[in-house]
């Protein structure tokens, strides 16, 4: 049983008792941090998951937890597929796969999470498709992603003055959002001019 004793130099002290009535109890004392990353796990705790009873116990956490605790683990993913290069893309497979296993039905942290999984899944196949494609001595420079639907009565779509690795996310990230007629560009700029506008 955990009892809360109080607070000493920014600790958090608190005694553990056995049901034994006979043992003394222990006393142990947690930063204020510690306390909060144990109620409150992190995308971090969750790449360090390496048993059923560990994975088991950080589950039941964010089910406890809720909304809050789902959106921090998908907070999570979500920068790690941004940041992804080259070497991270097999792990990133297998924490997308992990975490859908653990969380089978997002749906009950928020009707907007139904496809969720769907949807990380396909930004990173997308972002695989680009590193893929785009080898490392092509990848220095500025690169733009344009999106446009010749069909359509709408303005084009343009990200400009980017680095390789912003753009290659905001490529994987709207490749699967796609619509009929629609299409996505990610180019790198080989000659510029640019010029600013003045008054009069």
């Amino acid at each position: 049983m955990l009892h809360f004793l109080g607070r000493y130099w920014g600790q958090l002290i608190f005694s553990i008792r056995s049901l034994d009535p006979n043992p003394p109890p222990h006393t142990y004392s947690f930063s204020e941090v510690d306390f909060q990353t144990m109620l409150n796990p992190t995308y971090d705790d969750f790449t360090k998951l390496s048993t059923p009873d560990a994975e088991s116990a950080f589950q039941q956490e964010v089910h406890t937890e809720g909304y809050a605790g789902f959106r921090r683990l998908l907070d999570g993913l979500t920068e790690a597929i941004k940041a992804a290069m080259d070497m991270d893309i097999e792990s990133l497979e297998h924490a997308l796969e992990k975490s859908g296993r653990l969380f089978q039905e997002p749906v009950i942290f928020s009707p907007s999470y139904a496809r969720v999984w769907q949807e990380l899944h396909a930004t990173l196949a997308s972002k695989k498709y680009v590193l893929q494609t785009i080898p490392l001595s092509d990848r220095a420079g500025e690169w733009q992603v344009i999106m446009d639907n010749p069909g359509a009565v709408q303005e084009v779509v343009c990200y400009p003055g980017l680095a390789f690795c912003d753009a290659a996310y905001l490529y994987a990230y709207f490749r699967p959002q796609l619509e009929k007629s629609e299409y996505i560009r990610l180019q790198k700029i080989v000659t510029l001019i640019q010029d600013l506008g003045s008054e009069g």
